[in-house]
């Protein structure tokens, strides 16, 4: 991607529009995350030092490219999720069948808001399993952006499971909104390896 695209991105970002907004940012950190991923296995492919870990990291890094591509998407379709949800609630509403209409169409389109976020939460979950399974197998040169790849998908994560929750606070139906919950706590369970890469990270350069 050219470096102008995240430049251009990060000013429509700061601007006044709504969108993109936290989940498009929550999905931009897990793609960041999963490039470093990315990089600290090529930069330990191909040479001769860790040869042994050849056959254990690359299939890694190619599961980091598809995470980064995917993440990346992930930010416009939380972009378009929203805007169906701006355009839902400026449905008609004089009468009581337009009510009854928009009401539907914002439950649908609330639903279907949380499905990037919840989306972004799983590559990010994946991207600190990714992390976890490369420090003593890669090399050690470029430890900290392991540690770094691991603390951006945590902070993925978390701002994704935030703008989840943004969106189940405004479903009425309860089984909806109990099946993305179950959901999500099953990608939050990752955030704990996530905290002790980066711990051992900074203690492995510190010691």
């Amino acid at each position: 991607m050219p470096q102008g695209d995240v430049s251009d991105w990060l000013e429509r970002l700061g601007s006044s529009d709504p969108t993109p907004g936290g989940g498009a940012a929550a999905a931009l950190a897990a793609s960041a995350g999963a490039a470093l991923v990315e990089m600290v296995v090529n930069l330990t492919k191909g040479k001769k030092a860790y040869a042994e870990h050849e056959s254990h990291v690359a299939p890694i890094g190619e599961q980091a490219a598809t995470l980064r591509e995917r993440a990346w998407r992930l930010a416009a379709d939380d972009e378009a999720a929203f805007g169906a949800v701006m355009a839902a609630y400026g449905l008609p509403k004089q009468t009581d069948d337009d009510r009854a209409a928009r009401a539907a169409a914002i439950e649908r389109a609330t639903a279907a808001a949380a499905r990037p976020p919840l989306q972004v939460a799983a590559v990010a979950a994946e991207v600190i399993e990714l992390a976890a399974s490369l420090p003593g197998r890669s090399n050690p040169n470029v430890l900290s952006d392991v540690g770094v790849a691991a603390s951006l998908a945590v902070s993925s994560l978390e701002s994704a499971a935030i703008n989840v929750e943004v969106n189940l606070g405004g479903l009425t139906e309860p089984g909806a909104r109990d099946e993305l919950r179950k959901e999500l706590d099953g990608y939050l369970t990752a955030g704990e390896l996530g905290r002790r890469v980066v711990a051992d990270v900074r203690a492995r350069l510190t010691s």
